[in-house]
């Protein structure tokens, strides 16, 4: 169930949430590098 749900929301972040991997992490905004975090963390989640 918990797996299913991330995966579902991966897919939401790929189709909807900004696309920041051409973007120097270090010159990030703290919205975009929140933004960074949250997909990153759904993502793993989605793997597990």
């Amino acid at each position: 169930m918990k797996k299913s749900f991330f995966r579902m929301m991966n897919k939401f972040n790929k189709a909807i949430l900004l696309k920041l991997s051409n973007k120097d992490p270090n010159t990030l905004t703290k919205f975009e590098k929140g933004i960074l975090a949250y997909r990153y963390f759904v993502l793993v989640n989605s793997l597990d």
